[in-house]
């Protein structure tokens, strides 16, 4: 089965075939739900309701020329069932309704009218308190709750993480990636080479990148940014666990004090996070986490909408340096 926008009729059969729509529901209209950048994603739409079905191909969507693991859809899926045991985590998130593995296929609750958090990254955006607040429970629920002694071998995802890692720990500090930045930031270009020539930030870079690669106890989102955020209807919810993986809690948190930095949020929110979530085994983890997020951001190939001077990206990525190597 092959999703496709025009085939409507097709789908209809197809959902029908595995009771995922009634009998009496007939597809009346098939949109994109938004600007996905990994996968094929379209909204059903029936005279009853709205479902989201995505479908994961062997390579990023925006991107057809990069190459990726075709069943990440799936193990998407199987975050969602993972889940459903645990309220606290389950009901800030799209309810599952069926998973192909088969044909790579997600079936989930549409969230309906809703914006990501990206917002945040143009002037004068603030998350609330009570955002913020929620944001590091679901996190600090995902990370305790789903705590286990032994290594959880079936949600190594290494395919994933491995795609992830290349564009993180690696592909930003390469001297020579063909990705010219002053193409995005006049001037970038040249202060991104004082970083990529240091030695004693490649090797810092290196050892986290083994860290991210190692298996640890709990389940991580693995990409807890802003365009994984929603407001919706039914308030903030969560959505894209692709990237979800056994591993070192640091890096969730890394990855989102990284992102509300870029996107000028106050010091308070950041510190609301960080009490909201609790207690931190590492927070050095945590800083360097953080560091390597934004240098990846900043000079790395996955740019985002940031409304940044080229003397913030500056002063930004000497935070991140002194984040990664202070120690």
């Amino acid at each position: 089965m092959q999703l496709d926008i025009t085939q409507p009729h097709l789908l209809e059969d197809y959902l029908k075939s595995k009771n995922w729509l009634k009998q009496h529901e007939q597809v009346l209209i098939l949109e994109k739900p938004g600007e996905g950048n990994m996968n094929y994603t379209l909204r059903v739409r029936t005279h009853d309701r709205t479902l989201i079905v995505k479908q994961s191909r062997p390579y990023v969507e925006k991107y057809p020329q990069i190459a990726a693991p075709a069943n990440r859809a799936v193990t998407e899926g199987r975050f969602y069932e993972k889940i459903q045991p645990f309220a606290s985590i389950n009901e800030s998130m799209p309810q599952l309704i069926g998973i192909d593995a088969e044909a790579n296929i997600l079936v989930l609750e549409d969230l309906g009218t809703a914006s990501d958090y990206t917002f945040l990254y143009q002037p004068n955006q603030q998350l609330s308190m009570t955002e913020a607040e929620a944001l590091a429970h679901y996190l600090a629920m995902l990370h305790r709750l789903t705590w286990q002694e032994t290594i959880d071998a079936s949600f190594a995802n290494r395919e994933m993480r491995a795609l992830n890692h290349e564009h993180i720990f690696n592909y930003p500090l390469m001297e020579n990636n063909g990705f010219d930045l002053d193409t995005i930031s006049s001037g970038l270009q040249m202060i991104s080479m004082g970083y990529k020539i240091d030695t004693k930030l490649k090797q810092k870079v290196r050892e986290l990148g083994m860290v991210y690669l190692s298996d640890g106890r709990c389940l991580l989102h693995g990409d807890f940014y802003p365009g994984s955020w929603l407001k919706t209807t039914y308030g903030l919810k969560v959505i894209d666990p692709e990237f979800c993986f056994y591993g070192c809690p640091e890096f969730d948190l890394g990855v989102m004090t990284a992102h509300l930095m870029m996107a000028k949020q106050p010091e308070e929110t950041i510190r609301k996070v960080y009490q909201a979530y609790g207690e931190i085994k590492n927070p050095q983890l945590v800083d360097q986490f953080t560091g390597v997020e934004i240098m990846r951001r900043l000079i790395g190939l996955a740019q985002l909408p940031l409304s940044l001077s080229l003397l913030d990206k500056e002063e930004l990525l000497e935070t991140a340096y002194d984040l990664i190597t202070r120690s």
